[in-house]
């Protein structure tokens, strides 16, 4: 009776880690397999796989957080603005924060303190700030029928200039001011954050010289 017992026994536990293994293969499997849901977002992604800025040939139209999943093309033009929008004054911002932080000023500026702190020495520093920002705000428009960003109709017109002498030219410097933009925003992003950490926003040196050819330096 004692073998019988133990042979029954371990028949059993042998079942039990067969069903085992086999319900984690089954897992395992539906893990891995496509799913319809993902497969209706990808090809409504393919709508913009031609877009400028996409990550990569295999790629396409990368967007983990399903923004424009829905192939929605008038959301993904505002999208694109924005993130341009963004992408400008980010570029602007981190040209602004390195020819502070080297010591160049405007006349009468000379006692602004440089980096972050900036922002917060006075009312008499900020305004003139915020009316610019509102003062282009309300002057750039966007070009009817162009692609996001083109503020060319405006009455102070802003483009690539002789630059862009064909469409292929066109492509490649959108591309670029797509690109510069991103890594801006990240650029002043990461010397905001090292400066509030050791006071060194360019990480590697204490302060960043310029090339400012009408200096005089």
């Amino acid at each position: 009776p004692d073998r019988m017992w133990a042979n029954l026994l371990t028949n059993s536990i042998d079942t039990m880690m067969k069903l085992a293994l086999a319900t984690a293969l089954a897992g395992s499997a539906a893990a891995f397999a496509p799913a319809q849901t993902g497969k209706a977002s990808t090809a409504l992604n393919a709508a913009f796989d031609s877009e400028i800025g996409a990550a990569s040939a295999e790629l396409g139209c990368w967007d983990p957080l399903g923004f424009v999943t829905n192939g929605d093309q008038k959301r993904f033009d505002r999208l694109r603005a924005v993130e341009l929008k963004h992408g400008r004054i980010a570029m602007l911002a981190t040209w602004g924060y390195a020819t502070t932080w080297s010591g160049a000023r405007f006349p009468g500026c000379e006692d602004t303190v440089a980096g972050h702190a900036a922002v917060f020495s006075g009312p008499e520093f900020l305004v003139p700030v915020l009316l610019t920002a509102g003062f282009l705000e309300v002057s750039w428009k966007q070009k009817e029928g162009s692609f996001p960003g083109d503020f060319s109709s405006s009455p102070w017109p802003v483009g690539f200039g002789p630059y862009a002498r064909n469409e292929e030219d066109m492509i490649d410097l959108r591309t670029r001011e797509l690109n510069n933009g991103r890594a801006a925003q990240m650029g002043i992003l990461g010397m905001m954050v090292h400066e509030q950490l050791d006071g060194k926003p360019f990480i590697f040196f204490d302060k960043f010289d310029i090339y400012a050819p009408l200096s005089g330096n």
